[in-house]
């Protein structure tokens, strides 16, 4: 069975949400959780009789790393949670390593202490993204780095075909570079110089704009995580204010209440397709070992899918694929 590590403290509510996910995966999958924390207050969230004992070992940390603290210092904080879960990965213990915590101390972390794979420059935080035909795009950087250098969108375009080959299943994943406009000419010196880059590359489309992450038009969008980042919040908040929307306006008259109990269904469809919890948590590509950040609001519903995401990463050749791609990107 796949061995995962789980910062069973990092999340805002603690870790009750965290350890019921886990309860929750475990139910429908057995694999070794190894929960990370305050083991007291990790045991009094666990059923007792059930038999989930014999998949979890209990590590002991001291510490909590808080997200008001700068993402370097979890370098030297070597007794709180998220450092002892990425070192069970780093000592080959786990296989994976999922975390609701600082998402930034996850990547320092991840990076110094499980190390990039052969080849990798930076590491980057993929996402997946609702599209109108009901499936998702991959979209990366979201967070890591901020300033990226053309070869470094590169190396993200090729560690997000090697995702969507492996973990989502697509043959021939269309990519596209995220710009201001679909032109050859269009974006910024360090987008044209990347454009052709990626022109090597079988399934480049080209340019892509923002809108075409969610028109199912492109399976994979490369971008830098200054930009990634803004458009994943910005998405987030648009979604959820037109849930609000739609509440507010269903409650102003009847032919409008009676609507929306006719279209109770595709709401409930639509929710599911733009909620966070479905995915659980974005991967960090571009290191040796599987690395899961979640949400720090992550519900026990989000925790559980993203150990099933963790699981089917440990169990992929993901890693080796963009490690054969680079290096024969190099030798060209």
């Amino acid at each position: 069975m796949i061995s995962v590590a789980i910062d069973a403290m990092g999340g805002d509510f603690g870790c009750e949400p965290i350890i019921n996910g886990v309860v929750d995966a475990l139910q429908e999958r057995k694999f070794n959780a190894f929960l990370v924390g305050d083991e007291a207050q990790i045991k009094s969230f666990i059923p007792q009789d059930q038999g989930f004992e014999k998949y979890i070992t209990y590590v002991a940390a001291s510490e909590v790393f808080e997200m008001k603290e700068g993402a370097t210092d979890a370098l030297k904080r070597k007794e709180s949670s998220i450092f002892k879960a990425v070192d069970l990965v780093k000592d080959g213990t786990c296989k994976a390593v999922v975390s609701a915590g600082h998402s930034g101390a996850t990547m320092s972390l991840a990076t110094l202490r499980i190390g990039r794979l052969k080849g990798i420059l930076r590491p980057a935080i993929a996402t997946l993204m609702p599209n109108s035909i009901g499936g998702r795009t991959l979209v990366l950087d979201v967070g890591a780095y901020v300033d990226c250098k053309p070869e470094n969108l590169f190396q993200f375009a090729i560690m997000g075909e090697a995702y969507a080959k492996e973990i989502m299943g697509l043959n021939a994943p269309r990519i596209g570079l995220l710009s201001n406009g679909e032109e050859d000419s269009k974006g910024n010196e360090v987008t044209k110089e990347t454009f052709h880059m990626l022109k090597k590359m079988q399934n480049f489309i080209g340019n892509v704009e923002g809108n075409q992450i969610f028109d199912g038009s492109v399976d994979v969008v490369v971008c830098d995580g200054f930009i990634g980042n803004i458009m994943l919040k910005s998405s987030e908040g648009v979604a959820s204010a037109i849930g609000k929307l739609i509440k507010n306006e269903t409650k102003k008259s009847p032919i409008a209440i009676a609507g929306s109990i006719l279209m109770k269904r595709v709401f409930k469809i639509i929710k599911k397709s733009t909620d966070y919890d479905e995915y659980g948590g974005a991967p960090l590509l571009g290191v040796k070992e599987c690395v899961i950040i979640s949400h720090g609001k992550s519900t026990p519903k989000a925790v559980k899918n993203a150990i099933f995401q963790a699981l089917k990463f440990a169990d992929s050749k993901i890693n080796s694929a963009i490690e054969s791609e680079i290096s024969s990107n190099e030798q060209k």
